[in-house]
């Protein structure tokens, strides 16, 4: 009846918690040795924030991340283009919340060594190949910092949540390649830094070609007056760039981008200032997949990075994967842990999360500041005198709808999985 889970990360973590809630034993997998907090700010969507709330997470949260007020557009000149409330102040029964991306693994890496027991939480876990069994799958490990074999396990499915390089996809879709990389570069970094806006705002400014996003991820400021404030810089690099594989471990030099925002000192916010004044950053090239017809293989699925790695636009990575693990979830509550409820899964999520990577590939609610790019690039008195209302309102409702957190059909919906939810005779 165990269910296997290859990767530690929010997804299979998120995975582990939801079984255990439903008295599904799960075992976790993960190839590090040790799970650290790494990683910058990330936002986890209302949706998302209902099943961390049903998995009794609230409070944590509340106390590790910042309940994000809105979310605001400007162009490069630092103007208004479009901004709406977010979470309880959008109408959404359940907070969105900014927070370290780090910090949340570590929240829910604790509350499940809590729940499931340390035993049940492997390091130093590589898998290396599965094979299927008359009672279910058979999975087998290494040690990938010796090479050693770690242990083979049994259990009734096995769920890859191993992440955009992930083992399992990577044998079932072995001439698949690496990641697809768009030609953007990301340097990421969080700054001590004083409040802006509302001091709970999420921010974004520039275009296609150079953008800029932060928010803060901490409420309470240090003994400076300071917050800590997640930003991301973005340019769509050259052809002749040569780009590194991706991971969110590698050193960024500033004078490699920061030269490009130095004129982006706003009245509202000081740019090049956040950036110089950033104690590390990182670099990561922005890369996808294309979407796969299948990922159920027998008693094998893939979930999170692993099924639809997608670029980090509209706050959706962290937040697809919480659904995912959620959905999984509810159809073994309903068929057990069979093949069956990984297909009915499947049936369900691939094709809602095929979409979302397409339309970011479009640069999804972004839209608006291209289009403002494209129409007033020296700039403009007020928004509407380039880009109607209609305009704005239309982009940001259709990223709602297909991302799945349209305000009135979400309150309407009941959770995915809730509290009280045990399969019948546990």
């Amino acid at each position: 009846m165990t269910v296997l889970i290859a990767g530690g990360g929010i997804g299979g973590l998120t995975l582990a918690l939801s079984l255990h809630q439903i008295g599904v034993p799960a075992k976790v997998f993960e190839s590090v040795a040790e799970l650290r907090p790494l990683g910058v700010g990330i936002n986890v969507l209302p949706h998302a924030v209902r099943e961390l709330i049903e998995l009794g997470l609230m409070d944590k949260l509340d106390a590790s991340g910042v309940r994000t007020r809105e979310l605001a557009y400007f162009s490069k000149h630092g103007k208004p283009i479009w901004s709406e409330p977010r979470g309880l102040e959008a109408g959404y029964r359940w907070p969105q919340f900014s927070i370290h991306r780090g910090i949340l693994q570590q929240l829910l890496l604790d509350t499940a060594i809590e729940r499931l027991g340390r035993d049940n939480i492997l390091t130093s876990h590589h898998l290396t190949g599965w094979s299927e069994t008359a009672a279910g799958v058979r999975a087998d490990f290494i040690d990938k910092a010796t090479g050693k074999a770690a242990g083979t396990y049994e259990g009734a499915i096995l769920i890859a949540a191993d992440g955009i390089h992930s083992a399992v996809r990577e044998k079932l879709y072995p001439q698949e390649g690496p990641p697809i990389w768009n030609g953007r570069i990301l340097w990421r970094g969080v700054t001590p830094a004083k409040a802006f806006l509302t001091g709970r705002t999420m921010i974004m400014a520039g275009h296609e070609i150079l953008k800029f996003v932060c928010y803060p991820i901490t409420k309470q400021p240090d003994a400076s007056g300071n917050h800590q404030i997640n930003w991301v810089a973005e340019r769509h690099m050259p052809p002749t760039y040569q780009w590194r594989r991706e991971d969110y471990n590698r050193t960024a030099r500033l004078e490699e981008f920061l030269p490009w925002f130095e004129s982006w000192q706003f009245d509202w916010l000081d740019v090049p200032g956040l950036i110089r004044n950033c104690p590390h950053a990182y670099e990561y090239p922005l890369v996808d997949r294309d979407p796969v017809s299948q990922w159920t293989f027998g008693r094998v699925t893939l979930m999170g990075d692993a099924a639809h790695p997608m670029y980090p636009i509209g706050s959706n990575g962290a937040s697809q994967a919480i659904l995912d693990a959620r959905v999984i979830t509810r159809e073994i509550l309903a068929h057990g842990p069979t093949q069956a409820a990984l297909l009915a899964y499947e049936a369900e999520r691939r094709p809602a999360t095929t979409d979302l990577v397409l339309l970011n590939r479009k640069n999804g609610p972004e839209q608006v500041m291209q289009l403002v790019e494209e129409r007033a690039p020296e700039g403009y008195g007020i928004v509407t005198d380039v880009l109607s209302q209609q305009e704005l309102e239309d982009i940001a409702a259709n990223y709602k709808r297909v991302a799945g957190f349209q305000v009135e059909a979400l309150n309407a919906k009941p959770p995915i999985v809730s509290a009280d939810a045990k399969r019948a005779g546990v």
